[in-house]
């Protein structure tokens, strides 16, 4: 049975280190791809998606990313301001908890760019989303077909959807994209302030309710200045 979801919060609150020297002045959620900063594609493709409210935390270069925002004039986009520490993706998850809600939310790493295959992603990630017997859903890649850094691959996933992570020394034929449906209220009652969402992943894993959607189409990681002219080569090659 899926769920109705109707917030997401697309995760721009990093420093964009690895994509220097072009995050010296600007962050890295304002890096554009295409003529587009990276924040907008996210934006875009989550109103496409029918997502009527999307939450946007900022930290590096905060001034430049809010007024950036505040430029699209968009009621939906609400700001959590995360200037006075950086927090990492699950604690800042934590800290945009009161303007979340109750109700699964869809998240959104602003460096994560894709081509769709036979369907679009995000209608097909929530419609596949069942609260009753999940709670989260990742939206992965197989690392065949991934532009960008692949690295060991993150996780391995059983036939009927549920995931495990990579073993130790080992690799995995699919990736984490940065997108995913996740139950907010698992961040509630985690002590530290600034903590992965891998965290929680962990205790999913171990508890057979977290999930994998596989993406088939091609899934673009825009960490780096290279990964960003491979992207942008790809791109211009369609």
């Amino acid at each position: 049975m899926s769920c109705d979801i109707d917030t997401a919060m697309i995760m721009a609150a990093g420093h964009g280190t690895r994509m220097r020297p072009l995050t010296n002045d600007i962050p890295k959620a304002l890096v554009k791809v295409n003529g587009k900063a990276m924040v907008d594609h996210a934006i875009d493709r989550v109103k496409a998606a029918g997502i009527s409210r999307i939450v946007i935390n900022i930290h590096a270069h905060a001034d430049k990313m809010r007024a950036h925002l505040e430029a699209r004039n968009d009621d939906s986009i609400i700001i959590s301001d995360e200037t006075d520490a950086l927090l990492e993706t699950g604690g800042g998850i934590k800290k945009a908890l009161p303007l979340l809600g109750d109700k699964p939310i869809l998240t959104h790493n602003c460096d994560s760019i894709w081509i769709e295959g036979m369907g679009a992603t995000l209608p097909r990630l929530i419609d596949a989303f069942d609260p009753a017997e999940m709670d989260a859903m990742l939206v992965l890649a197989v690392t065949a077909s991934i532009v960008g850094d692949v690295g060991r691959g993150d996780f391995t996933m059983e036939a009927d959807g549920r995931i495990e992570w990579r073993e130790p020394r080992s690799v995995a034929p699919f990736m984490y994209t940065g997108v995913q449906i996740i139950k907010p209220q698992l961040f509630a009652d985690i002590d530290e302030q600034a903590f992965s969402t891998t965290k929680v992943w962990r205790t999913l894993t171990e508890q057979g309710r977290a999930y994998g959607l596989r993406h088939d189409g091609i899934w673009m990681h825009v960490g780096t200045p290279q990964a960003l002219d491979d992207t942008e080569a790809f791109l211009r090659d369609l």
